[in-house]
């Protein structure tokens, strides 16, 4: 497996060796002890899996602590925007985010560490998207932040007439709007 740094430190891009030959190819999409030597010690507990068409928007969310959750995600057909924003207070790279190109071609994955917001944008006529995470869904602990917030600076590559998000999404706080984020100085793995 190979492992490339983002511009954000913690967040990195995973890329699978894959074995091909005319019958197709084999991979390990995960190992928890390479992924635990390459990219940090983790113990995911709950797989998730999601189908959107052409358009859907599905983001910034992120559960805040004693249940916030890191992600390790991935595309298993179509393409998509994946984004990481990091809303830790205090960080050196506050406010900025990673976006990184995920394919059921290429295979990649992005992990996002606590601390991050989260979301996708489909770029195909449909993707099923697939992510780890290493805390359990808590509804009371759910946070999110608005996916148009122009001081993210976010391009989706979308026009704004092709976006589609529910009715949850179109309702999120700006970054500097939302009272409950990250302190930057706290150990959210301790």
């Amino acid at each position: 497996m190979k492992v490339i740094q983002t511009a954000i430190e913690g967040v990195v891009i995973l890329e699978p060796a894959r074995y091909g030959d005319a019958r197709g190819y084999f991979m390990e999409s995960y190992t928890q002890r390479t992924f635990d030597r390459l990219v940090r010690p983790a113990e995911f507990v709950q797989d998730n899996e999601s189908r959107s068409r052409y358009g859907v928007v599905r983001g910034l969310h992120f559960q805040l602590p004693p249940h916030a959750q890191s992600k390790l995600v991935r595309v298993i057909a179509g393409r998509v925007l994946d984004v990481a924003v990091d809303i830790r207070r205090g960080s050196p790279t506050f406010g900025r985010h990673v976006a990184v190109e995920l394919t059921g071609e290429n295979h990649r994955q992005l992990f996002i560490p606590r601390g991050f917001a989260h979301g996708f944008a489909v770029l195909s006529d449909e993707a099923l998207f697939q992510y780890k995470c290493d805390a359990y869904y808590a509804p009371e602990s759910e946070g999110a932040i608005a996916w148009d917030d122009p001081a993210l600076a976010i391009d989706w590559g979308l026009s704004p007439h092709e976006i589609i998000l529910s009715e949850k999404d179109a309702r999120h706080p700006r970054l500097t709007e939302a009272t409950e984020l990250f302190d930057y100085h706290t150990d959210y793995y301790a």
